[in-house]
This record gives structure tokens, C-alpha cells and sequence, in this order.
């Protein structure tokens, strides 16, 4: 768009990419003003079982896009959960937003919760607050601890900030164990609680506002500049009015043992 010289500057064509904004105004597209990007928007989703965390699949399998609520604006999964794996998913309007959850550097944490079967002991899982190395690749500190056991059928509920690909059935199959149902019923404060399946819901505009205010600042990219970019894509956002629907609150608190494994926050 710079080199067909369709942005301006107070009537001037932009030359470079390097040109930093210290504001929008006099801003243009094509002539048209640029306005202020549309606040980041997030979304809770209770992504079901069956379904691909993509926007399409080669192979014709079903993808959280074909199944999302109509009336939804376009927005990106914070992260992925397996074909296989069910619960928390956060969708977002925002690029940054997005990047900085998904960070390990932002330290925003996961909780997860596994049915698994097989012989553990809750000293072995504390040993995973150390991080393992598995094949050559080093997974850092995890929190896991086994909530209840009946023969050799149990939960585990793990929290970690990581979340590598398949980290959580990868380091639970290092231990010996085979995990039939697994569960991300947390991330960061944002939790799954009673939420069926299928369902979506909006964070509160306050809530988003006031956890980005307590997340670690991500380092930026490599030449990346405070204002670079932002004209072209504010020019592609539209100003949406906030919905009102209801965050699930966060608990830090630690229960005791529920037999619907979805009831429990975890500890985010």
C-alpha cells in the first residue's frame, strides 16, 4: 500500500515503512481518515471434542469455525487445543492481544484437568515442578497434583505457562499413564466453570482491561516500532459496541475434589 502510494500523511505520500505515528491524525487510505483501532475483544469458547482449532483442514475435518455461533466478529483462537482435547478455548479481534497470551515470556498461566489411567503418585507429579525433558525437548515447570483415585483411574490437574504442543498428554504418557479425557478448564483468570459445550460468551470490556493491566509486558520484535503498521490495519478495523455478557470469575482458591470434571476453575 506504501509503495502504491495509497498512504498519507497530511496530504503527503508515506516513502517508507520505517515511519513511525506518534498519532492518527491526518492519517489516510486511499483518502479516507484512518480512525482509531476498535478495542481487542475477547471471547470464551467451550470448544467440544471432534473439532480442529484451524480455520480449515485439507483433509475436510470439522474445525471450530464450522461450528462457532453466527453473529460472531472475526476472531483468532488464543493458542490450540487438540482435535481430541475439550474445553477453554479464548478467541480474540486482536493480534497483540493474542500474542501476548500466548507468550511463555507473559507467564499467563494454563489449567488443565486429565483422566488418566495407569500408576502415579502425587510425589512423582510434584517432580514436575522441575520441568522434564522428553525426546530433546525441554518442558518447563508444571504444577500437577492428583486429585483422586479410584483403582488405577484418576484426575490430575496440571498448571503450567508454557503450553507446547501436546505438552500436557506427552509429559503425563512419560509417566506411564494413558489419558482418556483431558480438560482446559482455565487460562489465565478466565475460567470454564458450568459453560456447556458449544457455547460462547464475551469478556467484559473492564475485565479485559484490567487483566491486560496486570500481564507481563512481552519483548517486542525485531524492528518493530511503536506506531509501525498500525495505519493500514486500523484502517481495516470496524468499531463494534461492547457486549455486556458476563466473564467467569477467577479462583485462586483450591476445592475440594467435585465429581463433574468441568466444575472446577482451577486455580488461575
Amino acid at each position: 500500500m506504501i509503495a502504491d502510494r495509497r498512504i498519507s500523511i497530511d496530504g503527503k505520500p508515506v516513502e517508507t515503512p520505517a515511519t513511525l505515528l506518534t498519532s492518527l491524525r491526518g492519517v489516510t487510505v486511499d483518502g479516507n481518515p484512518v480512525q482509531a483501532a476498535a478495542p481487542a475483544r475477547l471471547f470464551r469458547y467451550h470448544k467440544p471434542t471432534g473439532l480442529l482449532t484451524a480455520a480449515r483442514d485439507p483433509k475436510g475435518r470439522p474445525t471450530i469455525y464450522d461450528k462457532l455461533p453466527p453473529g460472531l466478529p472475526r476472531v483468532m483462537p488464543v493458542g490450540r487445543l487438540d482435535m481430541n482435547t475439550e474445553g477453554l478455548l479464548l478467541l480474540t479481534t486482536d493480534g497483540e492481544l493474542k500474542r501476548q497470551l500466548e507468550l511463555p515470556s507473559s507467564a499467563v498461566e494454563r489449567t488443565y484437568r486429565a483422566r488418566v489411567f495407569g500408576d502415579v503418585s502425587q510425589e512423582q507429579l510434584e517432580q514436575l515442578i522441575h520441568g522434564v525433558e522428553i525426546e530433546g525437548i525441554r518442558y518447563g515447570a508444571i504444577d500437577a497434583n492428583l486429585e483422586r483415585r479410584t483403582g488405577r483411574n484418576g484426575w490430575v490437574e496440571m498448571r503450567l505457562t508454557e503450553g507446547k504442543n501436546r505438552e500436557v498428554r506427552r509429559v503425563l504418557e512419560y509417566l506411564g499413564l494413558q489419558v482418556s479425557r483431558l480438560i482446559r478448564v482455565a487460562y489465565g483468570p478466565f475460567v470454564l466453570q458450568d459453560m456447556p459445550a458449544g457455547a460462547v460468551d464475551e469478556v467484559r470490556q473492564h475485565d479485559l482491561v484490567m487483566f491486560r493491566k496486570t500481564m507481563k509486558s512481552p519483548s517486542p520484535l525485531v524492528g518493530e516500532g511503536k506506531g509501525e503498521g498500525r495505519a493500514a490495519s486500523a484502517a481495516q478495523e470496524t468499531q463494534r459496541a461492547p457486549s455486556k455478557a458476563p466473564v467467569a470469575a477467577s479462583s485462586r482458591a483450591r476445592r475440594s475434589p467435585s465429581p463433574n470434571p468441568l466444575s472446577r476453575g482451577g486455580r488461575a
